[in-house]
């Protein structure tokens, strides 16, 4: 046992400014995302969007969830409760109120998330994780307006473990290694082909990728490379030797991998995710470093405001004020003993998930043991081009027919409709949602989508161009299969939906 605990402490210790660092890019990125999705307020929130509440209901919802996005249909209601997760997320930035500001962060975005799981991808996956067990994690000791006025802001903390922190690093290597797990196709463990056809996916190909998409060989090398990363590196935080060494080559390797992923495919806010991820490992070393180069002008913003004599211990007077006394019988042993407990249930039991996703075939976990996750979306499915990359690639054409008979494109802005493809497909979405969104517009069995796409977006048109509306829609697919050795099927014409309004 005293090995054993030994071993537990050497391989999952952390450094409290790196934790720090790592709320800092997550709150970041909760921003950041919140700002993308008001973009489309209307459009995916509200009832008058692709996806109503009744729809939602009916056919996205699982009686496990929780959402108060779905107490309202306007989007005006949405507006508030975006504002509401902004001014929360400002305040984790900040590290005001850390562990209040992490716990309504991470409601707030499972609710955002239950709204509409149509636009979701693995990312959202791992940001809601990460917020899960920083519940659990001291994240606000540094960096933050909680440390300022606790005055316990050392310039270098004691390594910090836990089993929240052996959490935190375990379900970054389940996300690698059960991904890797998952891709079962010849493509990925045999062939070597994945990379090929997923560079052969014109919806999501960025400059570089078309760079390289040419080199069947590299193409190869690449895919077994992005394989084994996945499956073995992280083992290499399972040696309890030159930990500090290791961890900076899993940061490094993986930040690496994650920068080529952001040059080669559209994949939205899924890299820096995944950065975010990573910042929480680095080694005190590295922290010592970033302490003097990278987060002066962070600290001395607390600094300034300090010396404004802002008072950040009551920033506005209450009139009612409410306490709870902690009972006698619990104290801060039993407190911490009773928290370690309940990360470590949380942690067995996403390692059961996930062995029932990628080694049970769904046969281990019975239904009635799947509401927890479900409930808290700690549930998992690190399915990243797996288990087989797409093969039906293609582009979206809005077909519409004016008043005066002419054919526009309402994808290319009105013009002429033709069935030519269009020099860069990927730029026919606004963001990463809108392409999740038209992924899942495909599948039949979400054919529920469609007429409330084609409606929408025949509404929006002719609320703008009054002079010259759309009085009939269809939603064409121009499908083509991506085939071997650099080849394609013809583009077949495919009408997955077709509305019309009275001129």
């Amino acid at each position: 046992m005293k090995y054993l605990l030994l071993y537990f402490k050497k391989i999952f210790t952390i450094d409290l400014r790196a934790l720090a660092f790592m709320r800092i890019w997550i709150a970041g990125i909760i921003l950041t995302d919140l700002a993308i999705r008001a973009s489309d307020l209307e459009a995916h929130y509200s009832n008058m969007g692709v996806l109503p509440l009744h729809v939602m209901f009916q056919h996205t919802w699982d009686p496990f969830y929780f959402s108060f996005h779905t107490l309202s249909g306007l989007w005006q209601v949405q507006a508030l409760l975006f504002l509401l997760a902004a001014v929360v997320a400002f305040c984790l930035l900040l590290g005001y109120k850390t562990r209040a500001a992490t716990i309504i962060s991470w409601v707030l975005l499972v609710s955002l998330h239950n709204r509409n799981t149509l636009i979701s991808q693995g990312g959202d996956d791992l940001l809601r994780m990460l917020l899960f067990w920083a519940i659990f994690l001291p994240w606000g000791k540094y960096y933050s307006v909680d440390a300022i006025r606790s005055k316990e802001n050392a310039p270098r903390p004691a390594p910090y473990v836990s089993v929240a922190t052996a959490a935190y690093i375990l379900q970054v290597c389940f996300m690698y290694i059960f991904t890797a797990l998952i891709k079962t196709s010849p493509e990925w463990r045999t062939e070597g082909t994945a990379l090929y056809y997923a560079l052969s996916l014109d919806q999501v190909l960025m400059p570089m990728g078309n760079l390289i998409y040419p080199y069947p060989l590299l193409l190869k090398y690449l895919t077994h490379i992005t394989f084994y990363t996945e499956l073995l590196l992280p083992l290499i935080l399972l040696i309890p030797v030159y930990t500090t060494f290791f961890r900076l080559v899993f940061v490094g390797v993986l930040a690496s991998f994650h920068v080529g992923i952001s040059l080669t495919l559209f994949v939205g806010l899924f890299y820096l995710i995944n950065f975010a991820s990573l910042a929480g490992m680095l080694p005190a070393k590295a922290m010592d470093w970033i302490d003097t180069k990278v987060l002066p002008l962070y600290s001395r913003i607390y600094l300034r405001l300090k010396q404004m004599h802002i008072h950040l211990r009551n920033p506005v007077p209450v009139a009612v004020e409410v306490k709870f006394n902690r009972p006698s019988w619990f104290s801060n042993s039993r407190q911490l003993i009773l928290r370690e407990t309940t990360v470590l249930l949380f942690l067995a039991y996403i390692l059961w998930w996930n062995l029932d996703v990628t080694v049970f075939k769904g046969n281990a976990m019975s239904p009635g043991n799947r509401w927890v996750g479900t409930f808290l979306r700690i549930d998992q499915y690190w399915g990243m081009f797996a288990p087989a990359v797409f093969k039906d690639d293609g582009w979206y054409i809005l077909e519409g027919t004016t008043t005066q008979n002419r054919l526009v494109d309402l994808n290319q802005k009105g013009r002429e409709a033709n069935y030519a493809k269009p020099p860069s497909v990927m730029a026919l979405f606004k963001n990463d949602r809108w392409r999740k969104y038209s992924e899942n517009y495909l599948f039949v069995h979400n054919s529920f989508m469609r007429p409330y796409y084609c409606n929408y977006m025949l509404r929006i048109w002719n609320e703008n161009h009054p002079g010259e509306p759309v009085t009939n829609l269809e939603v064409i697919y121009m499908k083509e299969v991506t085939l071997p050795d650099y080849q394609v099927s013809p583009p077949t014409r495919e009408v997955l939906c077709s509305c019309g309004v009275n001129p």
